[in-house]
């Protein structure tokens, strides 16, 4: 008698259960692949993606399970610069991003010294947090600066520097002096600021806004809300069909100040809500604030974790802006240099609608061209309030 294995022999699949299990395993890829039809930087804006990689440039490839969306697409990086279409205007009749509290980045390494405050090391005196980290950053800028002549950058500080000339021997040390902006040739009653050409031709690259009035005098520091109006900042900035102007601010349709600046986040940043506040309620608001201001345009739009949306996001919303007020466009991809105002380009505008399998959800990395940061969805992260915005554009 031949030995008996226990073991059973492995049945023998039949054309039907080979078809079951292709099927099987094609269901599988559906709900674990993104279904791209593009790839190697042809996708284009809300078109799905798996990395930074199959997105153009200036795209990366993200999503937002805020306003669940699982399903990563290409996402807007950039905005188009209004003085590369029509140059040679006013500094006020532009509008720009302003990055909220710029020190504080989520990956940061610690530098030396007194480290940045968080909200959960908050025994330190501002003034001691911010002697080292406010140097080196500076020292950053003016190195920027100098690699490139054309660019102009605008500081507004929420100051909290009591020592004698602080601010300026601070910029003044950072090697900034070079380039700032005069008290002196700002416009006082809210006429139009120089031109951009006029300030890169005169060096005057680099402005510096405080909230303590004394130091316009002081210091030669502008005080901010003699030049700009502004709306309320935090929670009450965020609440639609509102938009209070700030009370140390004039009301927001004053005519004795010729900037306008539109804060939009929350009292508590909470990086995976950001895609969700930068999508409709943003456009929203910035109506909201546009009617509240005489029908002025903001001229700087505060936010927080500014790369994060469901798609156009924060640089969509400033090219519709600047579209308007330069040309009388729906963005300012539609502007013509010289031609007649209102007349425009006819350009095609991504749908929203581009995506259709949502199985899955997306909680790696959102990547962008030349780096990754984790995004864990559901998690909340508390950025420091540095007391510092900036921006920057080039002409």
């Amino acid at each position: 008698m031949l030995p008996c294995d226990a073991r059973r022999a492995p049945a023998a699949l039949t054309p039907s259960s080979h078809f079951l299990l292709l099927l099987l395993l094609g269901s599988l890829l559906l709900m674990i692949a993104p279904s791209s039809a593009c790839s190697n930087g042809g996708c284009q804006v809300l078109e799905a993606c798996v990395a930074a990689t199959d997105c153009g440039p200036g795209l990366y490839c993200g999503n937002c399970p805020a306003l669940g969306k699982n399903q990563p697409i290409c996402t807007r990086g950039q905005a188009i610069a209004p003085t590369s279409t029509i140059g040679g205007l006013p500094y006020n009749k532009y509008s720009w991003l302003v990055t909220h509290n710029s020190f504080s980045i989520v990956d940061a390494p610690a530098l030396p010294g007194v480290q940045r405050m968080t909200f959960y090391n908050q025994e330190d005196t501002v003034t001691n947090q911010l002697r080292q980290p406010a140097i080196s950053t500076l020292r950053e800028v003016e190195a920027f600066l100098t690699e490139n002549p054309t660019e102009i950058v605008t500081i507004i500080i929420e100051d909290y520097v009591h020592t004698p000339n602080g601010i300026i021997n601070l910029f003044t040390n950072a090697g900034l002096d070079k380039y700032w902006f005069p008290v002196s040739k700002m416009p006082q009653k809210g006429e139009d600021w120089p031109t951009v050409t006029e300030m890169v031709q005169d060096n005057h690259r680099i402005l510096v806004f405080t909230s303590v009035a004394s130091k316009e005098a002081e210091e030669g520091v502008a005080y901010q809300w003699k030049y700009m109006v502004e709306n309320e900042s935090g929670d009450p900035g965020v609440v639609q069909g509102s938009c209070p102007n700030r009370k140390e601010s004039k009301p927001l349709n004053s005519k004795a100040a010729s900037l306008f600046f539109m804060n939009y986040f929350p009292t508590y940043p909470v990086q995976s809500d950001a895609c969700k506040e930068h999508s409709t309620p943003l456009a929203q608001m910035v109506g909201t604030c546009y009617k509240a201001a005489g029908n002025v345009i903001p001229n700087f739009i505060a936010v927080n974790f500014y790369m994060r949306s469901d798609g156009g996001g924060v640089f969509e919303a400033l090219d519709r802006i600047n579209g308007q007020r330069l040309c009388g466009c729906t963005t300012i991809a539609a502007c013509q240099a010289g031609a007649p105002y209102g007349s425009c380009k006819n350009i095609s505008l991504p749908t929203r609608s581009p995506v259709t399998n949502s199985g899955g959800s997306f909680t790696g990395s959102v990547q962008f061209s030349n780096s990754a940061f984790t995004v864990c969805p559901r998690d909340h992260f508390f950025v420091l309030i540095f007391f510092l915005s900036m921006l920057a554009f080039s002409l």
